[in-house]
């Protein structure tokens, strides 16, 4: 196992070769904004929002897909790294229909946590207010692609911690949403088995338990992650 020293905000950071900025930031207390980043599934870099800035590069990187690099120097904070990140919190509620008022999530929301922390009081952009739908066929849960931000973090827990892959994504662009079955009702899915872990891994409040009311969706992260650490440690009482 090769140990790489890198530079992370001017503070000396030690990790190991096949970690990313983002663990080895997160290692060294350094905070790095993330949303489609969850512990226990892969990365992807879809949102962007961990883009971080490296001496000799002119363009910027995400940390949750950067491998770490001897004698790298990293800078997850700037005016320009800030700028960059409240546009993109920006577009999300810009491209869908988020009203906090009325979530099941509000209060509890990944993507409200981070306008709050970007500074967000007001939203530059124009709103497309777009005709998304709501499917509430599932006995258990439900999806309200209007507060989706297309973090495929249920897709990937359903991949890759269940095993089912009832998730996926459709379309492209603007058009982009993510589906069960083939674009079949979720209630009528053939592969889900019910177990809740998308509604848990869910950042906002597109998916949902039945009946939860404004404010009422709470999650428990730890609960995927030690999923995948028992796993792989084979912790399972037989």
């Amino acid at each position: 196992m090769t140990v790489k020293t890198l530079t992370i905000d001017g503070q000396l950071v030690s990790a190991r070769e096949e970690e990313t900025i983002l663990q080895a930031a997160q290692a060294a207390g350094i905070h790095i904004p993330t949303l489609c980043h969850l512990e226990g599934v892969g990365d992807v870099g879809a949102c962007r929002l961990c883009l971080v800035e490296i001496a000799g590069m002119n363009k910027l990187l995400p940390a949750c897909v950067t491998k770490v690099a001897e004698g790298m120097e990293v800078v997850t904070n700037s005016d320009r790294l800030q700028s960059y990140r409240r546009i993109i919190i920006e577009m999300l509620f810009a491209e869908g229909n988020h009203i906090c008022s009325v979530c099941v999530a509000n209060g509890n929301c990944e993507l409200q946590d981070l306008a709050i922390e970007m500074g967000m009081d007001h939203i530059r952009l124009a709103y497309h207010f777009p005709d998304r739908k709501v499917d509430l066929s599932h006995d258990r849960y439900g999806i309200d692609h209007n507060r989706c931000v297309l973090c495929t973090r249920c897709i990937r827990v359903c991949d890759e911690i269940e095993g089912a892959h009832t998730w996926d994504m459709a379309g492209r662009g603007t058009n982009s949403h993510v589906i069960t079955d083939l674009s079949q009702p979720w209630g009528t899915s053939q592969t889900c088995t019910s177990c809740g872990k998308c509604v848990n891994a869910c950042p906002t409040g597109a998916l949902f338990y039945q009946g939860s009311s404004v404010g009422e969706m709470k999650r428990d992260r730890a609960k995927l992650d030690f999923l995948v650490t028992a796993r792989e440690k084979q912790q399972w009482n037989l």
